[in-house]
């Protein structure tokens, strides 16, 4: 028999990419919950559901009334839902905190009287951002590093704080009312379609923009890049696995931080860059240095991406360039 998946935000650049596995991997019968707060049904999210007869539920979820019209029986719940990016945390913190409270909230009181078997909660390494920097952890950081922000008066960490609500609320709601639940924490998670809220991106339309001389900032941070491909088979088989229940886990690349002097070199590279560079400053609140530890997803379900970061990277710039130059909007 199939299994019945719900993914509430499914239409999401993980969640698009997260329901295209599960249809191709089959045994599934997909629900996909969203508002499009980024737009229209694009058509490659239009051909997907069409071919594969996922089923399309568009409503505001921070209203709880939007959950009556979802079934409550589901295998798998994947809760990918949230406001995130930079851009947002500066321009409308009070709104992503709203938006990502509601959000969570309300799928915990739907989850409280419903037949759910498994839900996931997809966090970020963002929860911890401060503790490496207020406490020098170590880095590959694991699971265990505990999890603070260093400015609670910083919109840059609101994103970070809804995701310890959630966490917290999803392994308490789990425990108090007989359902399954996996966290998983994201670190750095790209590919083609993410949106225009992210670093490569951002720097892929500053090169297309003619920027000359070409600014780095936070030359000197580094990042550990997690192709989008290697997050969705981490994200489903922490769903999926045994043993995972009531664990948290990182889906990232440990293999691939680099800095981000050497990101945009490399994307001026692809781009014919031949103009002068300068160093800039970093952004506040954003973090020196990130790099998961991911050997207890690897030991536990396998977890092993496949993707180099340049090989990522080149076929993230190619799409990228490719969209902007047929003339699509800038998507949200």
């Amino acid at each position: 028999m199939n299994k019945k998946v719900l993914l509430i935000g499914g239409a999401g650049f993980i969640g698009f990419n997260t329901t295209k596995a599960l249809v191709e991997k089959g045994g599934v019968n997909i629900t996909i919950a969203d508002n499009f707060f980024r737009g229209k049904m694009d058509h490659e999210l239009r051909a997907l559901v069409e071919k594969n007869n996922v089923r399309i539920i568009s409503a505001d979820f921070t209203k709880p009334e939007s959950f009556q019209e979802l079934e409550k029986d589901y295998d798998y719940v994947y809760m990918l839902a949230s406001v995130v990016g930079v851009e947002y945390t500066s321009k409308i913190p009070q709104e992503l905190i709203r938006i990502n409270s509601f959000l969570i909230l309300n799928t915990l009181e739907w989850l409280k009287n419903s037949k759910c078997k498994k839900v996931l909660f997809t966090s970020t390494s963002e929860c911890y951002a401060g503790t490496i920097e207020a406490f020098n952890y170590p880095v590959p950081t694991t699971e265990l590093v505990p999890l603070c922000i260093n400015d609670i008066s910083n919109p840059r960490f609101t994103y970070a704080v809804t995701k310890m609500l959630g966490e917290s609320g999803f392994i308490q709601y789990s425990k108090a009312f007989g359902f399954e639940c996996t966290i998983i924490r994201y670190h750095n998670v790209y590919g083609p379609r993410m949106g225009f809220k992210h670093v490569i991106p951002q720097v892929v339309m500053r090169f297309l923009k003619d920027e000359n001389p070409f600014k780095i900032y936070g030359f000197n941070q580094t990042r550990a890049f997690n192709y989008i491909d290697d997050a969705v088979h981490g994200t489903i088989d922490a769903m999926e696995k045994p043993n995972t229940n009531g664990e948290i886990f990182h889906v990232g690349d440990m293999r691939s931080e680099i800095t981000i002097e050497e990101l945009v070199l490399y994307i001026g590279e692809l781009l014919n860059y031949s103009g002068p560079y300068f160093k800039e400053g970093i952004h506040s609140g954003s973090v020196s240095r990130r790099c998961p530890d991911t050997s207890k997803a690897a030991r536990v379900f396998g977890y092993s991406p496949k993707t180099g970061w340049k090989a990522g990277v080149k076929k993230t710039v190619e799409w990228y360039k490719a969209y902007i130059e047929a003339g699509k909007d800038v998507f949200e």
